[in-house]
């Protein structure tokens, strides 16, 4: 079993855990401390209320992000910005289908989350707001990564790879937001 849980991220001159907006995950941990005040949290296990990221970025005036993580297979994204708005996606888009069903009530992946290239636009808006620069073809190279889809070269039985690729994935796009480097 992998690792379900959301990691917030956010910019205060102050502890996030300590926030309004985030009053609901106690149990937070710190996880990740960045230049400029920038912090990603931790809240295991995903269970509970871990708070509003649009509350969270109108609190403290800057972009907030949550990911989501579904069992080390998937991540959803969630960010917002006090003036480019809000806005959802997630990484890992096969087993993100996988979690969702085929379909469910007519509704398609595309129906819940922004496309790669869509979502990278935002996500640029979003750094841009956070005074980071990012790339549209780096977030998008890293939005459209689909290890799911991939065999794993170690082995010739079409064994998927292991291993925590949800989060590597998620660690990976905040470097390249500018927010946390790798």
């Amino acid at each position: 079993m992998g690792y379900w849980g959301y990691f917030v991220v956010g910019r205060a001159e102050r502890p996030l855990a300590e926030l309004e907006a985030l009053s609901g995950a106690a149990d937070m941990t710190l996880r990740q401390s960045a230049p400029d005040g920038w912090q990603v949290w931790e809240f295991a296990g995903g269970d509970g209320d871990v708070g509003n990221m649009n509350d969270l970025a109108g609190q403290t005036g800057a972009p907030a992000l949550f990911g989501y993580v579904m069992d080390s297979d998937c991540v959803v994204v969630e960010a917002a910005a006090p003036e480019s708005g809000a806005w959802t996606t997630c990484l890992a888009r096969t087993a993100m289908a996988g979690y969702l069903g085929a379909e469910r009530d007519g509704l398609t992946l595309e129906d819940y989350f922004l496309e790669p290239r869509d979502a990278a636009e935002r996500a640029v808006a979003w750094a841009a707001e956070a005074q980071r620069v990012a790339h549209a073809g780096e977030l998008t190279e890293v939005l459209s990564d689909d290890p799911a889809a991939e065999p794993d070269a170690g082995g010739d039985d079409g064994v998927l790879a292991s291993g925590p690729v949800a989060e590597t994935l998620f660690f990976r796009f905040l470097d390249r937001l500018g927010v946390v480097p790798l």
